[in-house]
């Protein structure tokens, strides 16, 4: 086994830790342009987030298990993840009247996050082999 279950859960929090940096950064941009582009960074950065954070609890949650089980959670987390943003981002632009130009680029930002993370992990895993 090159991989165990602690070290996906870790890479999956250093994800939401660099999209909630990245959420962060776009929101203190965006106040250059006024504190409600700022908030709609927020809200399209958060959504992202929390729907990372609800995919790797997902497909985490529950311990070891065998491989079907462990790709339906991961199917699942992947679900919700979506539905969440979906949400985040319905309310964040229809119910909020937040500005959505803001709103897109706090959740591109955060996706654009995932990306380098995962990136930056590859490199790393490359030159190292973690066990059980």
């Amino acid at each position: 086994m090159l991989n165990s279950a602690a070290a996906g859960r870790r890479l999956a929090l250093r994800v939401v830790a660099f999209q909630a940096a990245a959420t962060l950064l776009t929101a203190l941009v965006c106040l250059m342009i006024g504190p409600r582009a700022s908030l709609a960074a927020l809200a399209g950065g958060g959504a992202m987030t929390l729907g990372s954070l609800a995919a790797a609890w997902g497909a985490f949650g529950g311990g070891v298990v065998g491989a079907g089980t462990a790709l339906g959670r991961l199917l699942l987390g992947t679900a919700v993840k979506w539905l969440v943003v979906a949400l985040g981002l319905y309310l964040a632009m229809a119910v909020w009247q937040l500005p959505a130009v803001p709103v897109l680029a706090g959740a591109a930002m955060a996706a654009a996050a995932f990306v380098v993370s995962m990136k930056s992990a590859a490199a790393k895993r490359s030159t190292t082999r973690t066990t059980a």
